[in-house]
């Protein structure tokens, strides 16, 4: 379907094309945040003693550390069985004094291409989840608002919500299969039969568990962000009298949107790390729990150890990787969807 500027419809560009766009900037994206939420964890692990955190993600297992790690497009967790050995991504600490310490010391001492370690398994779910989601919102926003004639600055809420609605549906069972082989380091035959007698004793729903926390914190944070960038972008084109966005705008727009539904949708993101945490935790020790605790329990018991300022933990840290994550997604997308429509319009005028 085709898009709309400031001044009016644009090139139309193909789902195939939204497709490729929206791969490409979740691949840009991995390559540029991964080194700092690298060296984030890093940083984390040497703390001592290793205390559970909602702003750092990190929480000290009795068999060993759990960390959650997040490059800004999805979540992953690793799970250190013992203090010796853990997954491959994460080497033994060494002591850093900051930030910039930690880049010149792990690429010294490491090599660089540690820097991108977590990126493997990143790219793996990020990139088919990024494509299903922003082709969906595109698709959606174009038939809520060519197909069915609605206006209004609620078409990317809606629009927003649902895609992300539908990409967390669909990459549920799979986010669970990989957690699973990263805990236990399980083959495809053993992860086949471990599926298997999972779906055998809880049914088929089990293979979406944690969906609910998920979609909790997603959906809300998906819809405010399109809401967000549509209206800033459409703000900052008048203002620089442009009829379509380009890069810088996209950026801007990406980023300032990226903060504001962080803010909005921090608790339903520390309920989340929590639960992540807790299910991971289950994996490694192959505990089987009957009943998981709901997300309102879950925040109930934030708020009675940690005040109602244990929900907005990590504040900061939350917005600085989501923000940049966001603009740098965004403008890539957008970049990648003006350089399809410019291929295509020169088709157009080629065959006149």
């Amino acid at each position: 379907m085709g898009e709309r500027g400031v001044s009016g419809p644009v090139a139309a560009i193909s789902p195939v094309q939204q497709m490729l766009a929206s791969g490409t900037g979740a691949l840009i994206t991995s390559l540029f945040v991964t080194p700092l939420d690298v060296v984030k964890i890093r940083l984390q692990a040497q703390q001592t003693p290793v205390v559970f955190s909602s702003s750092d993600h990190l929480m000290c297992l009795l068999t060993g550390k759990c960390f959650l790690y997040c490059n800004g497009l999805m979540d992953h967790i690793y799970v250190c069985q013992n203090r010796t050995s853990c997954t491959s991504w994460y080497k033994k600490p060494t002591q850093f004094s900051g930030t910039l310490d930690a880049f010149v010391k792990i690429t010294r001492h490491e090599g660089l291409r540690s820097l991108w370690s977590g990126l493997p398994p990143t790219l793996v779910m990020a990139v088919p989840a990024t494509v299903i989601y922003f082709t969906c919102y595109d698709q959606l926003r174009d038939f809520l608002t060519f197909g069915v004639g609605l206006q209004g600055s609620h078409v990317p809420l809606v629009a927003g919500g649902l895609a992300r609605l539908g990409a967390v549906t669909v990459i549920s069972p799979l986010e669970l299969v990989r957690t699973k082989m990263q805990s236990r380091q399980l083959s495809y035959s053993e992860l086949r039969t471990c599926i298997r007698s999972a779906v055998a004793q809880n049914g088929l729903l089990s293979l979406w568990r944690g969906w609910g926390p998920t979609v909790l914190r997603d959906v809300p944070f998906s819809a405010l962000y399109w809401f967000n960038y549509e209206m800033v972008k459409a703000r900052l084109c008048e203002q620089s009298e442009v009829p379509q966005a380009n890069f810088s705008i996209s950026f801007t727009a990406g980023a300032v949107s990226g903060a504001i539904a962080a803010i909005l949708t921090l608790p339903f993101d520390v309920v989340k790390t929590r639960r992540q945490i807790e299910l991971g935790e289950m994996d490694t020790l192959g505990v089987s729990v009957k009943r998981t605790s709901s997300t309102w329990h879950i925040m109930k018991e934030i708020r009675a150890e940690l005040g109602y300022r244990g929900l907005f933990a990590g504040f900061m840290p939350r917005v600085i990787k989501v923000a940049p994550a966001c603009a740098v997604m965004i403008s890539s997308y957008e970049f990648g969807k003006a350089f399809f429509q410019k291929m295509n319009l020169d088709r157009e005028q080629l065959a006149l």
